[in-house]
């Protein structure tokens, strides 16, 4: 009776077939997922701006909200945070010109309040309106 022994007769034999898939999965998974930096192409030229400070500050009005949620239109508290009293005073401060706001409100204030503000600058047809923040402190 003749045994046959493993590895006697014939040749070892590695199937690639496995390894070559994994190899091509990787490289479609590289090629869709790298991003490529484009910016580096666009060539601009920005424009310049002057150091002098302009001749008068334009007016404006300075609209603060307070921790608690309170109205101060340009250093006068209001009495009360009611969208109408806030209307009002903003329609006196204004004197019929349609004057740029700037927002300033407290980080700790309730968001409610500065929906109210930018609701009531909104309707009232303001539309110079920006929102005052500051860097962290580092």
């Amino acid at each position: 009776m003749k045994f046959h022994r493993p590895g006697s007769d014939e040749d070892p034999h590695i199937n690639l077939t496995p390894l070559i898939d994994v190899v091509f999965l990787l490289l479609i998974f590289f090629m869709v997922s790298t991003t490529f930096d484009t910016t580096s192409q666009l060539k601009i030229r920005l424009p310049e701006a002057s150091e002098r400070e302009p001749q008068s500050p334009p007016r404006q009005i300075s609209l603060l909200i307070d921790a608690d949620g309170r109205f101060i239109v340009n250093s006068r508290e209001l009495v009360n945070s009611k969208s109408a009293t806030l209307k009002a005073a903003l329609e006196r401060t204004m004197g019929g010109e349609k004057l740029p706001v700037l927002i300033q409100s407290d980080a700790g204030s309730p968001v409610q309040s500065l929906v109210t503000a930018m609701d009531v600058v909104g309707q009232l047809g303001l539309v110079q309106v920006s929102i005052a923040t500051t860097r962290p402190i580092e």
